[in-house]
């Protein structure tokens, strides 16, 4: 047994995140559902702090990687840990993109590129925040126009949900008055066998894509979209995460690992896209989603450099991220599913991450 499974771990003291920052409070909301699931959730970031949930001993577990006050987010060397991200998550390239001929240049921050929409990013703000009962908060952003260098005012809203059937639902809307891109999504670290208990090369995770998009050297994708069969990235049967990340291959040469978009198989809200099982605890995370694809990451800038809630540093490789998501970079390549949001649409789309035991 690991310290996280042998002892249930707590949620972080509320009083640790009131702070004003920028003439705005912050605080940390917590929702449960009947069953005894808790997660907190600050609204500085948008941030899913903690996740407890059931391993299969019955003991909760906290699978999210988190700080236990807002300071350790504010002060992270690792800014997206549970964040909401946006208003573009993922890279684009050079940090520019063009609308209707007209160029935008955004705040490059990861080598030549714009990562999760740069400087500000919503992992900085603070959010409006209304707790709607006691499983459900809903927070609100207003993101002005050219804010990050993105055009039109784009008015957010994120609603996490813990469900009966102990899911963790993230339901997002937005809208614009001017033509503008939006790829929102959720950068939870996971450590299914607990935060601080190691490794996640032992995971096993299941993918339903049979295709992914190659990227550059500097992570940005090639435009390409490539067969998984036969390569490192192949999914689509249940493989430990550690089974093939060392193999000789330039696709993690360059991304140090997983750090890929996945291309989902056609699929609904229903169907699970992802599942992944945590070796020791036997905790199982299902994910569904209405977006055509997913990032998945494999802890491979962890660094040591941050001590977590349970006590223990966020050492190389031991969480991973399932973001769901658009194509990255997808306002410079035309043949990726479109990204735009125009005045009088509305950006609707939900994603849940189940959890279950295997015994």
């Amino acid at each position: 047994m690991t310290d996280s499974t042998a002892t249930a771990p707590q949620l972080p003291p509320a009083s640790a995140f009131e702070k004003t920052i920028n003439g705005k409070q912050t605080h940390l909301y917590i929702l449960k559902n009947k069953n005894g699931v808790e997660a907190a959730v600050t609204n500085y970031g948008g941030r899913i702090v903690s996740l407890l949930v059931p391993n299969k001993d019955g003991k909760l577990t906290d699978v999210v990687l988190g700080f236990e006050s807002v300071d350790g987010f504010i002060n992270s060397k690792e800014p997206y840990y549970g964040a909401t991200i946006g208003r573009y998550g993922n890279r684009i390239a050079k940090g520019k993109f063009k609308i209707n001929g007209k160029e935008y240049t955004l705040v490059t921050n990861n080598g030549p590129n714009t990562l999760h929409a740069g400087h500000p990013g919503f992992q900085e703000v603070v959010w409006d925040a209304k707790q709607i009962d006691s499983a459900t908060l809903e927070l609100s952003y207003l993101a002005k126009d050219m804010e990050g260098g993105f055009p039109g005012n784009l008015n957010v809203k994120v609603t996490y949900q813990i469900t009966d059937d102990n899911a963790m639902k993230v339901s997002y809307l937005a809208t614009t008055d001017k033509t503008t891109v939006v790829n929102l999504t959720n950068h939870a670290f996971f450590n299914l066998n607990g935060e601080g208990s190691g490794t996640i090369l032992d995971h096993t995770v299941q993918i339903a894509a049979d295709n992914y998009t190659p990227v550059d050297s500097t992570l940005i994708p090639t435009g390409k979209i490539e067969a998984v069969a036969g390569t490192p990235f192949d999914f689509t049967k249940p493989t430990k995460i550690g089974a093939r990340i060392n193999t000789d291959n330039i696709q993690l040469k360059d991304g140090k690992g997983y750090d890929h978009n996945f291309v989902l198989s056609k699929h609904d809200i229903t169907t699970p896209i992802a599942t992944v099982i945590g070796d020791k605890s036997g905790i199982k995370m299902e994910v569904f989603t209405e977006e055509p694809a997913l990032q998945f990451y494999s802890g491979n800038f962890m660094q040591a450099q941050n001590v977590m809630k349970g006590g223990k540093k966020d050492e190389f490789r031991t969480s991973f991220a399932l973001e769901t998501q658009h194509y990255p970079d997808s306002p410079n390549q035309p043949t990726f599913p479109s990204t735009e949001l125009d005045p009088g649409q509305t950006y609707k789309t939900q994603s849940i991450y189940k959890f279950s035991v295997v015994k």
